[in-house]
């Protein structure tokens, strides 16, 4: 008996042929006409395991077909395909082995939401930030013709935005000097009509017509008699792009970069997505194939708003997700898009840019009330960075709103073009810290120690809602760089003030005063979120606990009192300890030779595998029991030396 569950059919045996399949192996034995039939069951298993682990949905359910027909044409894994931006892989890892890992996908000991080279032989290249594809996959290339294979083919699938970003440009530049003996296909997998949509029937017709090696040949053949008449070549070069660009307009940017272009095709035709990838895969050199997909395919809420499907948690797919009251605490996110639209309101001069998220560093409001005040650059944080120093030069005072992830992407921007003009830019860091299921390629725990080493650059880092908002007013009133580094999700539910109240520059606070006698005097110096966990260590310990706000001024004299009046010094921070805040504690202390034991809590020298954030932060030794089970150790110790 079958129901229907938002436009997909759910019968009870609904992953029968699903099933049958765990290796590409098993795929490529299968009759194509099954494979329209193995697409929809891979969608209904996407949905069914997504809304039970949460994910990204909307981008792997656009890329089913995709994934489906690259493995039957290609002898993956030793042909190679790389997926670009990871989160559409999901139907890749499904026909590599991984069908029932997904049922603990993202979560602590489960598979990665990316691929992941250590993970799974089909995985070629780890891709969790964007527009590297074609880059690896031409270094892939480019050495397996080095060592004589030249019949490996190298897949870099390239969607969501991806070629937006400047490295994928730099790549195609680098990918047009090579022409023979290099088997390497570009695939644009174009689902946001961010390139013009396919030219009906008569351009899918030609496509299929000039892949095929006859034309190929013809085409290579005319290539080598006419480029010795260089009048005669060059007119037939503009006549074949002309002819082309007429039907697929997409392909002048590739026929720019002297790249042969085929497309644009219907991404959700499998059988004419095989017919077209199977000639290509006759052919030789670098050649690229544009697809159209829609993301939230095959899932009707998806598919009418895949932006909201993009990363989701657990939800019921037979109702879809339902969007929360409102009520509650607010998340440190809504705190910046509050405060953003009311400094916006007080100052003119105020520009809001964001590198492609603006629903996830929450500028949608922003952008209805001051549109004129407003970019989104793509997937471009280099360029977002320096588009933000131009203004700054120009008198305006631009708020740049990015991931501390992301903001990795654009440092030599934040220094040679930002910090070393010290110009007044805002950097708004969002997901400062441990951010859970996305895992390594989207912790934000190296940008205190990269922030805090530049010349001009301010650092904030607040413990509350509160000091969230007090904070971006503060770094808007700077005369220079300036950067608020806040975590994902809410606070500890202190109240927000209205107003654009600034804080003291450099100035720390303290929450606790110490009672314990001396020989165990503790003193904890707190950095960001770090502070109200350790509430608990500082009333079990009768510690001082500060909040010291500011990594950058360091309120030096609160640093200098704590160690000449405490027995320990302990500092904790949701980042790297090597180079973070605790070591600017350490070089305070070193600078006037003060010499009182100190204990640095931050992430250790290691990349922070994807789980609950919870289990991260114990499995860091930075929850609150961990915390206070380490500051007793190192307690002990100080207390044996003085015995």
């Amino acid at each position: 008996m079958k129901k229907e569950c938002n436009g997909y059919p759910m019968p009870k045996e609904r992953f029968e042929l699903l099933e049958s399949i765990n290796s590409p192996d098993d795929l490529r034995r299968l009759p194509v006409e099954k494979l329209t039939t193995l697409a929809a069951q891979m969608r209904a298993f996407m949905v069914d395991s997504v809304s039970r682990t949460g994910g990204h949905l909307s981008s792997s359910l656009g890329a089913t077909e995709l994934a489906i027909a690259l493995h039957y044409v290609f002898h993956t894994p030793d042909d190679r395909i790389i997926w670009d931006v990871g989160h559409q892989a999901y139907a890749h890892k499904i026909l590599t082995g991984r069908r029932e890992a997904m049922d603990h996908i993202r979560q602590t000991g489960g598979i990665s939401g990316f691929p992941k080279r250590s993970e799974s032989e089909y995985d070629a290249f780890g891709t969790g930030h964007s527009s590297t594809s074609v880059s690896a996959a031409l270094g892939m290339a480019v050495a397996d013709a080095q060592t004589g294979n030249t019949t490996r083919w190298h897949v870099a699938v390239i969607g969501d935005g991806a070629l937006t970003g400047g490295m994928a440009i730099e790549a195609l530049n680098h990918v047009g000097v090579y022409k023979d003996n290099l088997r390497l296909l570009i695939v644009l997998n174009d689902n946001d009509c961010s390139i013009s949509p396919p030219a009906g029937a008569l351009s899918r017709s030609l496509g299929k017509l000039v892949s095929t090696q006859p034309i190929w040949r013809v085409r290579e053949m005319s290539k080598t008699l006419l480029r010795p008449l260089p009048t005669l070549w060059d007119f037939a070069k503009r006549i074949e792009k002309q002819t082309v660009n007429f039907l697929s307009p997409p392909s002048t940017l590739f026929s720019s970069f002297d790249l042969n272009y085929w497309g644009p095709f219907d991404g959700h035709d499998i059988v004419s997505l095989i017919e077209v990838l199977e000639n290509l895969r006759a052919l030789e050199g670098p050649c690229v194939l544009h697809v159209k997909t829609h993301k939230g395919m095959g899932y009707a809420p998806a598919l009418a708003n895949p932006t909201l499907y993009h990363g989701v948690s657990p939800f019921d797919p037979s109702v879809g997700i339902r969007s929360a009251s409102g009520a509650g605490k607010p998340t440190y996110t809504e705190v910046f898009s509050s405060w953003v639209c009311d400094q916006a309101a007080h100052d003119d001069r105020l520009y809001a840019i964001t590198p492609a998220m603006r629903e996830g560093s929450g500028l949608v409001e922003f952008e209805k009330r001051f549109p004129d005040r407003y970019s989104d650059v793509a997937i471009a944080e280099q360029h977002a960075v320096t588009f933000a120093a131009g203004l700054a030069c120009e008198g305006m005072h631009p708020v740049v709103a990015l991931y501390s992830t992301f903001a990795q992407r654009a440092y030599d921007q934040i220094v040679h073009d930002v910090a070393l003009q010290n110009l007044p830019v805002v950097f708004a860091i969002d997901r400062g810290g441990l951010v859970g299921a996305d895992g390594p390629t989207h912790h934000g725990v190296f940008d205190i120690a990269f922030l805090r080493s530049l010349p001009n650059m301010v650092v904030m880092t607040p413990s509350n809602e509160d000091e969230c908002r007090k904070m971006l007013s503060t770094a808007y009133a700077c005369s220079g760089p300036a950067a608020v580094r806040y975590p994902r999700g809410r606070g500890p539910g202190v109240p927000v003030t209205s107003t654009l109240e600034r804080l003291p520059l450099g100035k720390s606070r303290t929450l606790l005063k110490g009672t314990a006698p001396k020989g165990r005097r503790v003193a904890i110096l707190g950095f960001g979120a770090m502070v109200p966990r350790l509430e608990k260590a500082a009333y079990a310990l009768q510690a001082t606990l500060i909040d010291m706000r500011f990594v950058k001024p360091m309120d030096r004299d609160a640093v200098l009192e704590a160690a000449r009046t405490h027995d320990l010094v302990v500092t904790a921070e949701e980042g790297v300890r090597m180079g973070g805040a605790g070591s600017a504690v350490l070089e305070v202390l070193s600078q006037e030779m003060v010499c009182t034991p100190t204990l640095v809590l931050g992430i250790e020298d290691r990349f922070i595998e994807h789980g609950d954030t919870k289990t991260l932060l114990a499995e860091c030794g930075l929850d609150e029991d961990g915390m206070l089970e380490r500051i007793r150790k190192a307690l002990e110790r100080v207390e044996s030396q003085h015995a």
